[in-house]
């Protein structure tokens, strides 16, 4: 594991992490320091914590909550990279809800999530102005927002079937700017699209298509703060076959539309100063 820090603040810290091991490492249980929030932008591992197993995805998060152990194994891929800010306890209470949320262990990839990861993550590699302790406060804060009082669904117990679902989720990811239905990625996995979508949902929260329209939305994330193509372009280029769609479906997880996304990207921070002000 290679950690390098970002930056330290008394509210928040920054690390980024990246992860080489694979399904010949032994894993080895560790416990959590404090509050914390990964941003899974690569790759893939599966978690163990609280007596739940998740498989975690790109556009996944991972929940740090005091004195929790978790374990991190790596039975199907080969490495991971995070982005991990950690929470001091005065920002978690002013954020609110200090507890059930951050209980969780782990979400699977959601718009309004997927999109403030692939920002933060423009922000650490220094392609957006927005400062990195700015973009982490506006996570944690959404985070909280739509997590709260949600449940977390155990995945299935068979490692083949779980292998099969991250196995799936990736080709997906991969190919999310091709035209993909249920079908194509059942075919992919090797059994009916019945039983492959229950299999993905169990295993990863999310069914098959909701993941491929969130894959959609962190690559058009991304390419919004990182260049300046055209939003009918970047629209195109990522999988939505109808651009009114993306702007609607991108408007409702950011909060804002894809060009005021992009300009909050910039630099103008008032767009994420009005989110906060809200909560």
């Amino acid at each position: 594991m290679i950690a390098t820090t970002l930056i330290e603040r008394k509210s928040i810290s920054v690390s980024d992490f990246r992860c080489s091991a694979g399904p010949g490492d032994r894993p080895f249980a560790e416990q959590h320091r404090g509050h914390s929030i990964s941003y899974v932008r690569k790759g893939s591992f599966g978690l163990h914590c609280r007596g739940t197993f998740s498989e975690l995805v790109a556009g996944s998060v991972l929940i740090g909550h005091p004195g929790d152990e978790y374990t991190c194994t790596h039975e199907h891929v080969c490495g991971d990279e995070c982005l991990s800010f950690f929470i001091a306890p005065e920002l978690v209470e002013a954020i609110g809800d200090s507890q059930t949320p951050w209980q969780v262990g782990a979400v699977p990839p959601l718009p309004e999530l997927v999109v403030l990861g692939e920002l933060a993550q423009s922000a650490a590699d220094g392609s957006s102005d927005i400062g990195l302790d700015e973009i982490g406060q506006v996570l944690a804060s959404r985070f909280v927002e739509v997590v709260s009082g949600t449940p977390r669904k155990s995945g299935p117990d068979a490692a083949r079937d779980r292998r099969r679902a991250v196995e799936t989720a990736l080709w997906i990811d991969a190919n999310s700017h091709h035209q993909i239905n249920l079908e194509d990625a059942a075919a992919q996995a090797g059994i009916s699209p019945f039983h492959f979508l229950r299999l993905f949902s169990q295993a990863l929260g999310v069914t098959p298509h909701q993941y491929l329209v969130r894959s959609r939305l962190r690559h058009a994330a991304r390419r919004l703060a990182d260049d300046d193509s055209p939003v009918t372009d970047i629209a195109y280029d990522v999988g939505f076959a109808d651009l009114s769609n993306f702007v609607r479906t991108f408007g409702r997880a950011a909060g804002a539309s894809p060009l005021k996304f992009r300009q909050a990207s910039r630099g103008k921070r008032k767009i994420f100063q009005e989110r906060l002000a809200l909560h």
